[in-house]
C-alpha cells in the first residue's frame, strides 16, 4: 500500500519522483459534471497540465472510447500537442497495460492521478496502484463526479485505502518548493496569472505597481 510515506518532508512531491496521469477529461464526461462547475475542474486541469510540463515531469494523457465520448479536451491537448492520448475499453486505466507500461517506463513511484469521474475513472486505478506499491495522489480539484455525493465517497473511499488527496496548486507549489528556484519560476508565475482566479489577478496588479515603483525610482 501507499502508506509508508505520509509524513516528513519524504511525503512531499518532487518533480524528479513524479508522474501524473491525466484520465478522461473528455466532453461527454463532462456533460453530467455536477460535483463542481465544469469550468473550474477545465481550468485547474489545464493549470495541473502546464505545471508539469514547466517542470519536465513525465505526463500520460488517456481517454477511454474517444471515437464516442469525444476527444480530450483542447486545453489540455494543446500543453502536449505532440502526444496521442491512450484510448482505451477498460474502465479502470490500471488494467490497461499500456498506460501502466507508460508509468513503469518513467522508474517514478509518486502517481499523481486526475480525472473524470472520481468514483469511477479516477477511484479505481488510484486504489490499484496504491496496492501496487505506488504512492498515489488524487488531484481532486482536476476531478469530478455527476454529484458532489459521489465525489466526497470516492475521496474518502481512496483515503481509505492510502492514496493522498491533494489540489492541483498544491503540487504545483510542492514542485517549486522555493520561489529561488528560478529555471522554473517564470514558468509557474505565468501559470498563476492564467489559472489562479483572483490570486492571479492580485499578483498581476503586484507587478504592475512594483513595475511602477521601479518606473519612477529610474525617474
Amino acid at each position: 500500500m501507499s502508506t509508508q510515506h505520509k509524513a516528513g518532508l519524504d511525503a512531499l512531491l518532487t518533480p524528479e519522483e513524479s508522474v501524473v496521469v491525466l484520465i478522461d477529461h473528455q466532453p461527454f464526461q463532462f456533460a453530467n459534471l455536477n460535483s463542481h462547475e465544469p469550468t473550474m475542474i477545465v481550468n485547474n486541469t489545464i493549470g495541473l497540465a502546464k505545471a508539469a510540463k514547466v517542470f519536465g515531469v513525465p505526463t500520460i494523457l488517456t481517454t477511454v472510447l474517444e471515437e464516442r465520448g469525444g476527444y480530450l479536451i483542447q486545453g489540455v491537448q494543446d500543453v502536449f500537442p505532440e502526444q496521442k492520448p491512450i484510448n482505451r475499453t477498460l474502465i479502470n486505466t490500471w488494467q490497461d497495460e499500456r498506460v501502466v507500461d507508460a508509468v513503469k517506463a518513467t522508474g517514478r513511484k509518486k502517481l499523481i492521478l486526475a480525472g473524470l469521474w472520481t468514483e469511477v475513472c479516477l477511484a479505481m486505478p488510484a486504489i490499484q496502484a496504491a496496492g501496487e506499491g505506488f504512492e498515489v495522489f488524487a488531484v481532486t480539484d482536476a476531478s469530478g463526479s455527476g454529484s458532489a455525493e459521489a465525489h466526497d465517497m470516492a475521496v474518502r473511499r481512496m483515503v481509505q485505502a492510502g492514496v493522498t488527496p491533494i489540489t492541483w496548486l498544491a503540487v504545483t507549489s510542492e514542485w517549486q518548493r522555493d520561489w529561488a528556484r528560478e529555471e522554473t519560476i517564470t514558468g509557474v508565475t505565468d501559470i498563476m496569472l492564467q489559472h489562479t482566479g483572483a490570486t492571479g489577478v492580485a499578483f498581476a496588479w503586484e507587478t504592475q505597481l512594483l513595475a511602477g515603483g521601479r518606473a519612477g525610482a529610474d525617474a
